[in-house]
């Protein structure tokens, strides 16, 4: 191999793996960022305020 075969096969390896990195990166975000929304709709079920809650307390 000559030295520029040898340079831009290094160049391509750096890529791989920067890409392979940066989808990673792009999956975690994805995860953490569907457990936000996920947490975000909670709050329709949060009671108004000035509403009381009622108490079964027979069952």
């Amino acid at each position: 191999m000559t030295n520029a075969e040898v340079v831009i096969e290094r160049a391509l390896a750096v890529v791989a793996k920067s890409r392979a990195s940066r989808e990673r990166d792009e999956q975690r975000r994805k995860e953490v960022f569907s457990r936000i929304q996920v947490g975000r709709t909670l709050e329709a079920y949060q009671v108004k305020r000035g509403e009381q809650l009622s108490l079964k307390l027979d069952s």
